[in-house]
């Protein structure tokens, strides 16, 4: 038999990211925590967990890591079918997934609230750029997660969602000052752009299909959906923005595009865990659905 509290712990830490965060999560001493991990360690025969800051699994502990996270779906299914062995009060399940802030920020959020509503499960969202997300499910962080990879992670099915459009845009007064010659590498490789964070490639992918080489952009660094278009609202800079966060800002005329017509669109799929359970599976429903409204077809 395996250990479950041992396999909690190690869950516990991978996705707390250190002993101390998964000892408050679990309500137990950090040192019982260490205590589990290293029993369960010496039952597998090798590392389960890399000690850095923060704590990675290692191939083995990630396969653990899905596994004990199947487990708690499977058995809230056989909960709710068999509400004699629920404990009092009922409970939840985690459901970890990861997916890219602009999604998050336009049609992923309220597909997940709808189905939080419906469904026994606690939503735990990690949010990382879209090129990034994939590297959670192959950490075992996560169940599922919104990538800009079509190829599906080891173990999960991919299916595609739909492309996310984006416009390169500034306010008025910015284009003038900085693009009144035109939009080209000169240009470009001096007005200051903005970026969500440094695993951003928007722009450089965005500038090199238009200059048709690579420019190295100046930029600000700003890792929030809001806040980025609040920044380039204020002409702090130029940056790809989601459609759907500046519709309103385009037909006022306080963003526009540096360039019309060339806006830049970026695959997006889903990548679930394979014989997971039904309840992911409903999430997968309802994340497919918000994303063939909302996304360009795939």
């Amino acid at each position: 038999m395996l250990d479950y509290p041992a396999l909690e712990a190690l869950a516990a830490v991978i996705r707390q990211g250190s002993f101390d965060r998964a000892a408050r999560a679990l309500h137990v001493t950090p040192s019982a925590i260490s205590q589990r991990i290293r029993l369960l360690e010496e039952r597998i025969g090798c590392a389960l967990v890399v000690r850095a800051q923060p704590c990675r699994a290692t191939d083995t502990g990630r396969r653990l890591c899905r596994h004990v996270d199947r487990v708690r779906l499977l058995e809230q299914e056989l909960q709710d079918a068999l509400p004699a062995l629920a404990p009092a009060g009922g409970a939840r399940v985690a459901l970890p997934v990861a997916v890219n802030a602009d999604s998050l920020a336009t049609w992923f959020a309220p597909a997940v609230a709808a189905y939080a509503a419906e469904a026994p499960v606690w939503i735990e969202i990690a949010v990382d750029d879209q090129d990034h997300t994939a590297e959670w499910l192959r950490s075992g962080a996560v169940l599922a997660a919104v990538t800009a990879s079509a190829r599906p992670a080891p173990g999960c099915n991919s299916l595609a969602l739909g492309a996310m459009r984006y416009r390169a845009v500034a306010a008025p007064a910015f284009v003038a000052r900085h693009f009144a010659a035109g939009v080209g590498a000169a240009s470009l490789a001096r007005a200051p752009s903005l970026l969500f964070n440094a695993k951003d490639e928007l722009q450089a992918r965005w500038a090199r299909r238009v200059c048709h080489r690579r420019v190295e952009l100046p930029r600000h660094l700003l890792p929030s959906p809001q806040a980025f278009v609040t920044a380039a609202l204020a002409g702090m800079g130029w940056g790809l923005q989601p459609q759907a966060l500046i519709e309103h800002a385009l037909a006022e005329g306080t963003l526009v595009e540096l360039l019309p017509g060339q806006p830049l669109d970026v695959p997006l799929h889903w990548h679930q865990a394979r014989a997971a359970s039904a309840l992911l599976d409903g999430l997968t429903r309802r994340v497919v659905a918000a994303a063939r409204q909302s996304l360009a077809p795939p």
